[in-house]
């Protein structure tokens, strides 16, 4: 259960940097909106994106994985649509500020997962 909690925390601040750095990504509205649009992106990444990876497996070897950015964009702009239906004030402007955003949003879930796990593991020995 902790696992889930910190992967939920990633995400929140991942999401929370790409609103920071691109232009073209606006949050608009409490805090804690973050934290349900970190949960809604959570739950895209673990329910959708593994078909998506399994639909497009032959793109995916063909560009030796680069085609993995765009199915990241893809949920990106879909957390935005959603979040926008559910009342959250998150929106993405276009597909390039996607793109930016899930290439920033990588690289902090990226950066913050080696820094947590490592503090993880240092705690059950």
């Amino acid at each position: 259960m902790t696992k889930f909690f910190v992967r939920w925390a990633i995400n929140a601040v991942a999401l929370f940097a790409a609103v920071l750095i691109v232009p073209g990504i606006q949050f608009n509205g409490p805090w804690t909106g973050i934290l349900w649009l970190a949960l809604i992106f959570g739950l895209l990444n673990a329910l959708v994106r593994p078909l998506l990876k399994f639909l497009t497996c032959p793109l995916i070897l063909l560009t030796l994985g680069l085609f993995t950015i765009l199915i990241n964009t893809a949920m990106l702009m879909l957390t935005s649509n959603i979040g926008q239906s559910f009342g959250i004030g998150f929106t993405v402007d276009g597909f390039w500020q996607a793109l930016l955003g899930s290439l920033v949003i990588s690289f902090v879930s990226v950066v913050m997962g080696f820094i947590l796990r490592d503090e993880l593991k240092g705690r059950k020995k």
